[in-house]
């Protein structure tokens, strides 16, 4: 199976990213009021799903193992949490370069820009507090729990434009209900965009997980030899 998820896994990445871009960037029609550089929508959004599912991720396997106990639960938090800083961060780059054009500025302290650099501070800290920590169990337990509580920022994103007066765009689900994306082509652009970089997501937890656990491996068989010598 480990071999097949190896071929298959990167294939089919690979396949629906050009396809995405080929949509992004041929197909789907340029939005009449932003103008070309609405286009990087097609990239921030589902660059901020992948983060919440990351994210997510790791609040669920850091519940399961405080829960359950187990490295594997351990294991898979740990890297759902570096693989979703990276998609953050993304979103952190993406957005000022959208918003430039648009808001006349690179950041301002919007109510949703700002939650979600706090859900960027604190993973980072989730896995600066894992290195300094090191491999230890109590150090894990701690890192599970700050896995847990960050992940609470995640709902509050989602309705940080509902909430609060913002001039972030709700435009998936506007305030009033509809969809910003009246376009049908609009709508499958997105659809394929989420679909490739959902592919992305899991190829780079799965190649970063057998990492940790070959990773893990080594330092047991290394523990083995020295208890033996």
């Amino acid at each position: 199976m480990r071999k097949t998820a190896d071929l298959v896994l990167p294939a089919a990445a690979g396949f629906v990213m050009l396809l995405a871009l080929y949509m992004v960037f041929v197909v789907v029609p340029t939005d009449s009021a932003q103008g070309i550089v609405q286009r990087i929508f097609y990239f921030h959004v589902p660059l901020a799903i992948m983060s919440f599912l990351a994210f997510g991720t790791v609040a669920v396997a850091s519940v399961m193992f405080l829960w359950r106990g187990g490295r594997t639960w351990d294991r898979l938090a740990h890297v759902a949490a570096e693989v979703g800083l990276v998609f953050c961060s993304l979103v952190l780059i993406t957005g000022p370069i959208w918003a430039k054009p648009i808001w006349g500025t690179w950041w301002t302290w919007d109510a949703r820009l700002t939650t979600t650099l706090i859900l960027w501070l604190i993973y980072a800290g989730y896995l600066m507090l894992r290195t300094v920590v090191g491999p230890t169990e109590q150090g894990a337990r701690y890192a599970a729990v700050v896995g847990i509580v960050g992940a609470i920022d995640i709902p509050i994103i989602h309705r940080s434009v509902y909430w609060w007066r913002t001039i972030h765009p709700a435009v998936l689900v506007t305030r009033e209900g509809g969809t910003g994306l009246v376009d049908p082509t609009m709508r499958a652009t997105l659809a394929v965009c989420f679909l490739a970089f959902l592919l992305l997501f899991v190829w780079l937890v799965w190649v970063r997980e057998q990492s940790v656990r070959l990773a893990d491996t080594m330092e047991r068989l290394r523990l083995e030899t020295l208890g033996q010598s």
